[in-house]
């Protein structure tokens, strides 16, 4: 969330409030372990006028930049990791961070459907088939189920039970606009949940020295 709220920050100059759902998913294609957040977020905010602002779109390196500071600041902060490390993570070529957000939900239709991919299962039972004769377990996976891998029964099913959330542990996430919080408030305030008029901004480019200051500024 605050990554989302600090680009709108660096891209309008205001500070805006999004919508945020936010589905934590720690498996992969082959029910591996593959740690990874699925998002859906407003491309606008609303200011503490009430008025929303448009954003234009967003840049993922800038994005991607401002979320590798706010997890290693999390992870310092918490004493899980020392500064050193940090410090060599960031040198290396591929640090394991990615931002994609080339997805654009502009139908109702299609915010369904990858609102559906996010909250899918570990796997798909159409893609699971037991080798009696072996005693393997034979997974389809990748687009279209076009590879497959065999695996011991005891393995498969460390493999699925490794993805069982612990008690009380809650992946989908609201925030922002879409928070129960703010929802409750506004009800409180007597205040109508409705859209209100659209401002565009013009946040076609983000400079890099821009969002660089603008971390600093925040934290």
């Amino acid at each position: 969330m605050r990554s989302f709220v600090i680009f709108l920050l660096t891209a309008t100059g205001l500070e805006l409030m999004p919508g945020v759902v936010a589905v934590i998913q720690t498996f992969g294609d082959r029910i591996n372990f593959h740690p990874h957040i699925h998002v859906l977020v407003t491309e606008e905010g609303t200011a503490p006028a009430g008025a929303f602002h448009h954003a234009g779109h967003f840049h993922d390196d800038v994005i991607q930049e401002i979320f590798i500071h706010e997890v290693f600041s999390l992870l310092v902060r918490k004493k899980f990791i020392g500064l050193p490390l940090v410090q060599k993570i960031l040198r290396w070529r591929h640090t394991g961070f990615n931002v994609h957000s080339k997805v654009k939900a502009q139908t109702k239709r299609v915010a369904e459907r990858v609102g559906k991919y996010m909250i899918r299962p570990v796997l798909s039972l159409k893609r699971l088939f037991f080798d009696e004769t072996g005693g393997k377990v034979r997974y389809q996976h990748s687009r279209h189920g076009s590879q497959e891998e065999s695996m011991d029964y005891l393995e498969f099913i460390a493999r699925v039970t490794s993805h069982i959330p612990d008690k009380g542990q809650v992946m989908v996430r609201y925030y922002g606009l879409y928070s129960n919080a703010h929802r409750g408030k506004m009800r409180k305030a007597g205040v109508q949940i409705s859209h209100p008029p659209i401002i565009e901004d013009d946040s076609s480019y983000v400079p890099s020295k821009g969002w660089a200051e603008m971390i600093k500024k925040v934290y």
